[in-house]
């Protein structure tokens, strides 16, 4: 087990020189001895401060997303949220394809649809769309290239841009497509996006249904019918999946997350996390860190 850290590392890719945006391919064949030393120093599991994407060539990944494994293969894409915590378990004669994006550089829409969609796993490609990714991804690599354009940077948050386009078209049809979504679907997504934004602060199914202009009762009926889980079940599994997070990738104390998290009442955030998970905090962390 790698060295714990009082707070979970962000990779801020603070190398890159396109003022928050990032394109590149990885043949991890071509790396020194030194390189991929280099690189299993550095993985331990971190947040990006920005979306990332990845499009495996070859190979086969083994990564861990917020304590869910997958086994990614050739012609497959996946995007990974700034919240999100991962890191590469093994990586086995891989030629990747990645690029990342911060808030301010990202389409707004873009930016919308992709917080709705989170998470994701990874999909896997037709030949021809992976074809078209991976040769816009070689134009942003000429492009970057180029950098005394006079419009260097627009181009490259452009290219970044219709990649990330490309990249949700994917994922959306895989999910249902419908003409018209019901109501109940429109208020629940609400609900899930102003969660992700408030669920250090803001505990109580009531909260919610103030913020949406509706009331509870019909709030918890729009969850319940569109996912077949109360407002509470996802309040409780926001905030633990953010413990969980805390306790396994950083040597923050439990109390020390509570208060994080929002919680002046110890014993009961203790409870809380033990109830819903059937385990305390202290021994999630000892059995994750054996």
């Amino acid at each position: 087990m790698s060295k714990k850290l009082k707070n979970i590392p962000v990779n801020r890719m603070t190398e890159d020189l396109h003022n928050g945006i990032v394109i590149e391919r990885l043949n991890f064949n071509d790396l020194s001895v030194a390189e991929k030393a280099e690189f299993e120093d550095e993985n331990q599991a971190h947040r990006h401060d920005r979306h990332s994407f990845f499009l495996l060539q070859e190979g086969t990944v083994s990564l861990e997303i917020d304590f869910q494994k997958y086994i990614i293969k050739p012609l497959s894409v996946i995007y990974i949220h700034p919240n999100q915590v991962h890191h590469t378990v093994t990586a086995e004669n891989v030629i990747v394809s990645c690029w990342a994006i911060n808030n301010e550089n990202l389409n707004p829409e873009y930016l919308k649809l992709l917080e709705e969609m989170t998470p994701v796993k990874p999909l896997v490609l037709e030949q021809e769309t992976f074809n078209i990714i991976s040769d816009t991804v070689s134009l942003g690599l000429q492009f970057s290239k180029r950098k005394s354009d006079k419009l260097y940077h627009s181009v490259l948050k452009d290219t970044c841009n219709a990649l990330i386009a490309l990249v949700i078209s994917q994922y959306s049809e895989q999910t249902k497509s419908t003409d018209k979504i019901s109501r109940f679907e429109v208020i629940t997504k609400d609900f899930r996006e102003i969660l992700e934004k408030h669920y250090t602060t803001n505990k109580r199914p009531a909260e919610y249904s103030e913020k949406l202009n509706i009331s509870t009762s019909y709030l918890n009926e729009c969850v319940k019918n569109t996912t077949g889980n109360s407002v509470s079940h996802y309040i409780q599994e926001r905030i633990i999946l953010e413990t969980k997070r805390l306790l396994y990738h950083s040597d923050q104390s439990v109390k020390e997350i509570a208060s994080v998290l929002g919680y002046d009442d110890y014993a009961y955030f203790s409870r809380l996390f033990t109830k819903v998970t059937g385990m305390s905090a202290l021994a999630f962390r000892n059995k994750n860190r054996d």
